[in-house]
């Protein structure tokens, strides 16, 4: 059983930066991939990013050139950077470890607020 524990969220302005962090009770390497979901305000859940055990990465249109994955193994954290914030990339991100094409464990979430 493996924990995740998402921090780094908070209110921000438009425009500014948070960095979300994800740390892992154990190793994350062995998971297929580690992913950043969102979900704003009666919206659906979405992949925001994803990074796989051998840092390839993918991230979702409406975040591509603001939002960067990455993870450090020897820490067992992902983070999620993310910069020029615009009001709809608000909403609860939570990490999920994919487990062979499963997605078995994920953490409580961290909220992101940003205001125009």
């Amino acid at each position: 059983q493996v924990q995740l524990v998402e921090s780094g969220g908070g209110l921000v302005q438009a425009g500014g930066s948070l960095r979300l962090s994800c740390v892992a009770s154990g190793s994350i390497f062995r998971f297929d991939s580690m992913n950043w979901y969102r979900q704003g305000p009666g919206m659906q859940r979405e992949l925001v990013a994803s990074i796989t055990s051998g840092d390839r990465t993918y991230v979702a249109d409406s975040v591509k050139g603001r939002f960067t994955i990455s993870r450090d193994d020897a820490k067992n954290t992902v983070y999620l950077q993310m910069s020029s914030l615009k009001p709809e990339d608000t909403g609860v991100y939570s990490c999920a470890a994919n487990d062979n094409g499963y997605l078995p464990y994920w953490g409580r979430g961290t909220q992101v607020t940003v205001f125009s």
